[in-house]
């Protein structure tokens, strides 16, 4: 079994269950994170560099991740604008709809916009910096702490004031509160 195939191997058997939270931190959705955790490992295998460990390859695969939820995202906006005036709205609300009004971390993720929400859980799940969020993103650093900024705004509205702290101009500290039973 080649070098690859084997780093491939344990990142399936070892990682995939936090590469896949992960992805539903960038998603809201377990079945789109599953996906996107699917697509990322295929991609990073299929094109031939060689992953040397696991550490390597999951990192490449949380990059993977992150870049194509914004491209999903960007896309659902696209078809969303193109779809004829008279089409009948989403009846049926996902299930994420149904859980308690609480508002919790899952909920205050929604309102964010794709960059927005990569930047927030590159920034504060990977504990990235601003110019590594740039890098992988692709973006300027003053464009990542924008997404920052306007990340802890809505945070804020959702969470209340003590919850984001926007005194810090590089960092947006966010409370999680605890879920009703």
């Amino acid at each position: 079994m080649s070098t690859w195939a084997k780093v491939m191997e344990s990142v399936v058997r070892e990682r995939r269950p936090a590469l896949v939270g992960y992805a539903y931190l960038m998603t809201g959705s377990r079945n789109e994170a599953e996906d996107l955790v699917q697509d990322a490992i295929v991609r990073t295998f299929a094109r031939g560099r060689a992953k040397t460990s696991v550490v390597q390859a999951e990192a490449y695969i949380k990059r993977a991740i992150a870049n194509e939820a914004i491209n999903r995202a960007r896309h659902r906006l696209v078809v969303e604008q193109r779809k004829p005036l008279v089409a009948t709205p989403h009846s049926a609300p996902g299930h994420e709809h149904m859980v308690s009004a609480q508002a919790d971390l899952e909920t205050a993720l929604e309102v964010l916009s794709p960059r927005e929400r990569a930047v927030t859980v590159l920034k504060y799940v990977d504990d990235l910096t601003i110019a590594s969020i740039a890098a992988i993103l692709k973006l300027n650093d003053g464009t990542v702490k924008r997404y920052l900024a306007n990340a802890a705004v809505k945070l804020r509205e959702q969470l209340g004031d003590d919850a984001v702290n926007l005194t810090e101009r590089d960092t947006v500290p966010v409370t999680l509160t605890e879920s009703r039973p």
